[in-house]
């Protein structure tokens, strides 16, 4: 009998924890520190006033977006825990109950009556709190709250996205900050919605117009708003 040839699957759906957090936080360091830049700018701001307007935005964004990661992620984290920590309880109150609400799961996936309860059976006598965690609860090893990976890496691709803006405000003319800030941002973001879509597996030019789109409409918002100051001021 010939050995069927095995090989190594890697599933997109494994980097959706770090991917998630990478993505957001690359596009809201291009969005947010780009926007601000083109707002400082439009109000006829000196290029020191709109260097040092940046860089603040940035580093109070990388510490916004690692504190709002981790509080977030950590929420997530604390419900799996008290999800599972009930699940044991009740596995050790009901172990038969537990049982039967296990099986009846896969009878709904279109498994017949019997085979479910063997599978039940065997998977609770493995490990059966990974069990009822995986097909009751939705907690899987891919999918589990991870604070700390997501803090880090959403401060530290918001700064790699906040760089990109202040790179162009100490190359650009002062005269032409706003549309060199805002046409190389435009370009960033849709390069990032480019690259997060081949790592994710998706539609690459929907997402390259979906970022492209509201990091348009933020920066047109922010010079409106700065002209409109700048001129009063």
């Amino acid at each position: 009998m010939s050995r069927r040839h095995l090989h190594p699957e890697n599933h997109l759906v494994e980097r959706i924890g770090w991917l998630r957090a990478a993505v957001l936080g690359a596009n809201d360091g291009i969005i947010s520190t780009a926007s601000l830049i083109v707002g400082v700018a439009a109000a006829a701001a000196t290029r020191n006033d709109v260097l040092i307007a940046g860089v603040a935005g940035l580093v109070a964004g990388a510490m916004s977006m690692a504190t709002g990661e981790y509080v977030s992620v950590s929420s997530q984290s604390d419900t799996e825990w008290a999800d599972l920590a009930r699940e044991r309880g009740e596995l050790g109150e009901n172990a038969q109950f537990e049982l039967d609400e296990l099986a009846e799961i896969y009878v709904k996936r279109g498994v017949d009556q019997v085979l479910a309860r063997q599978v039940a059976q065997q998977l609770m006598a493995k490990d059966a709190v990974t069990a009822h965690a995986r097909d009751e609860l939705g907690i899987s090893e891919i999918t589990t709250a991870r604070p700390v990976q997501a803090a880090l890496t959403s401060a530290a691709m918001f700064s790699v996205g906040a760089a990109m803006p202040l790179l162009m405000v100490v190359v650009s003319p002062v005269s032409a900050l706003v549309l060199t800030v805002s046409a190389a941002s435009l370009g960033f973001l849709a390069l990032l919605g480019a690259i997060g879509a081949k790592a994710g597996g998706s539609n690459v030019l929907r997402a390259m117009a979906r970022v492209t789109f509201w990091g348009a409409l933020a920066m047109a918002l922010t010079a409106g708003i700065g002209k409109v100051f700048g001129t009063i001021v």
